[in-house]
């Protein structure tokens, strides 16, 4: 008895009446392969299509990522990050930004004040402090190094004298015949040491206060003197750039430009005179503080050398003690005027 092969359901194409293929059992068939797929099986969503058999195209199955067997559904559009997210390479790069465009900006002013075709800012009465001010540093610098000088030079003929002192003394020792003139003289050249140092002193004392004054003080005062100067170019830079959008059109490209160059134009205004404030009180106080410590080591300059010169001796000793200086061993500067205040 001869056996019937089993039908296989795939292989089944089902037509209609007219000839053509029925489609009613291919959509029950992605219905039912739909169902029959477990919820975790990894595919979110699977879409089975088949064609007729005249097609050349193979069935198309689309599947989309796992979302835990759930789901999902991406909506696109513009991505937008909060503000506290911020990139540290863009920061550096806005800054470098701003700063060219600064520098530009202050470089352009300069360039063209110096060959006359721009205008600048000028305070007649601070410029005149400001250059009478660079002026005495000059002058003062030169008594500063003139005062070393003299320092320097007392000091080698101070050591001269001791030693020679030491040399009379030895000498006295050892003469018999000579004792009493070694010994006047060797009491001279330890004499003239002695007030020496007390006159080296003096000195020390007196290049160090003016040494602080012209260095610390003086020259705090034309830090701010430069910034103060920074501060006017970038004033009158942007004050330029006003100008010229201002002479410009005004339309709704220009209307926003004007707006912050205005803005900017107004910040270094008011930098400009915060600079310019700062710069005239410390010139006031610079010249009250001038006038006191010149007049104090004047007075000290002139009575030590008076002093030693006349041989006198106690006067000389007094004058340091009039001034509070100690004398301090060799090798070790005397202490500032203004740091002991």
């Amino acid at each position: 008895m001869a056996q019937e092969s089993p039908k296989n359901s795939a292989a089944e194409i089902p037509v209609t009446s007219n000839g053509e293929v029925d489609d009613s059992h291919e959509h029950g068939f992605n219905r039912d392969l739909k169902h029959s797929l477990p919820s975790g099986l990894g595919l979110s969503e699977t879409q089975i299509t088949s064609h007729g058999f005249d097609s050349t195209k193979e069935g198309v199955v689309e599947a989309g990522a796992f979302q835990g067997g759930q789901r999902t559904q991406t909506k696109s559009g513009p991505v937008i990050l909060a503000d506290e997210i911020k990139n540290p390479a863009m920061e550096k790069l806005e800054l470098v930004r701003k700063w060219s465009l600064n520098t530009y900006k202050c470089t352009r002013q300069i360039i063209s004040e110096k060959l006359g075709r721009g205008s600048r800012t000028v305070d007649l009465e601070l410029e005149a402090q400001i250059d009478i001010l660079r002026d005495n540093k000059k002058k003062y610098e030169n008594i500063l190094k003139l005062a070393q000088t003299l320092s320097t030079q007392l000091f080698q003929m101070v050591h001269t004298q001791r030693q020679l002192g030491d040399a009379f003394a030895d000498l006295s020792l050892k003469s018999l015949e000579l004792h009493e003139e070694f010994g006047y003289n060797a009491n001279t050249q330890k004499l003239l040491a002695k007030n020496g140092e007390t006159l080296l002193g003096a000195i020390n004392f007196f290049i160090a206060s003016v040494n602080t004054l012209v260095n610390k003080t003086i020259e705090d005062t034309l830090m701010t003197v430069k910034q103060y100067e920074s501060a006017r170019i970038e004033y009158d830079a942007y004050r330029t750039d006003l100008e010229e959008l201002n002479l410009g059109p005004r339309d709704a490209n220009t209307l926003p430009k004007i707006e912050q160059s205005q803005h900017l134009f107004q910040a270094h205004k008011e930098k400009y005179d915060k600079m310019r404030n700062d710069v005239s009180i410390k010139l006031k106080f610079l010249e009250e503080n001038k006038v006191k410590v010149l007049h104090n080591q004047l007075v000290l300059f002139h009575n030590a050398i008076a002093a030693y010169f006349a041989g006198n001796q106690k006067q000389l000793e007094q004058t340091l003690k009039q001034f509070h200086i100690k004398l301090k061993t060799p090798g070790v500067d005397a202490p500032s005027w203004l740091e002991e205040q």
